[in-house]
């Protein structure tokens, strides 16, 4: 157990049995303990392999490169359509986890197997990500603009890309693409400014 991380378990409001559970499952397969994301994360050689985290209906682990893991158990979830490596395994009670002991220890090792042997999840380009029509328009009349969005790295091209087309109205794609033009101009990705 790292003390760095004891913060994230005495803060929990809800779920503090659950994620010493978890916890405790997860040390027993020799896992680093760590502090990352303000979340209890653990690894294996310095890479990430699960981390703990909390929801208002559910807690949960989430495997890094879960999609990788084989689930015969039919447990891993994918969060959204659009997260494409990390796979969680939901929880509401400890009984569900003490019940599935042997089993997250089963994915646990497996998880640390795929570190070992160097398997990456194999990402979508970014050029097979859908581009809203709102977007492309403006991309097609405003070079500038489009020379800005191609030097953005990869992972900010995709968030965008992503905050562009997912609302049904025309209008709502519309405006995030016109408040957006400024930024893109400016290399700042759509969620840098959240970070300073």
């Amino acid at each position: 157990m790292n003390p760095r991380v004891d913060f994230f378990f005495d803060k929990a409001k809800q779920w503090q049995e659950e994620f010493e559970r978890l916890r405790t499952i997860i040390l027993d397969c020799g896992l680093i303990e760590e502090l990352k994301w303000g979340q209890a994360c653990y690894t294996f050689e310095q890479k990430n392999i699960v981390l703990i985290h909390g929801f208002k209906e559910y807690c949960a682990l989430l495997f890094f490169k879960g999609a990788l893991l084989n689930d015969p158990n039919g447990i891993l979830i994918q969060q959204t359509k659009n997260v494409q490596g990390p796979r969680q395994i939901r929880f509401t009670s400890v009984r569900e986890i003490v019940k599935l002991e042997s089993i997250l220890k089963a994915y646990i090792y497996e998880a640390i197997e795929l570190e070992e042997v160097g398997l990456e999840v194999k990402l979508k380009k970014t050029s097979e990500f859908a581009v809203a029509e709102e977007f492309q328009k403006k991309l097609d009349k405003m070079p500038t603009l489009k020379m800005a969005f191609e030097a953005l790295t990869p992972g900010r091209q995709r968030g965008y890309l992503l905050y562009f087309s997912a609302p049904k109205l025309a209008k709502t794609r519309e405006a995030r693409v016109k408040k957006c033009i400024p930024q893109i101009l400016k290399g700042i990705g759509l969620n840098d400014l959240n970070m300073r």
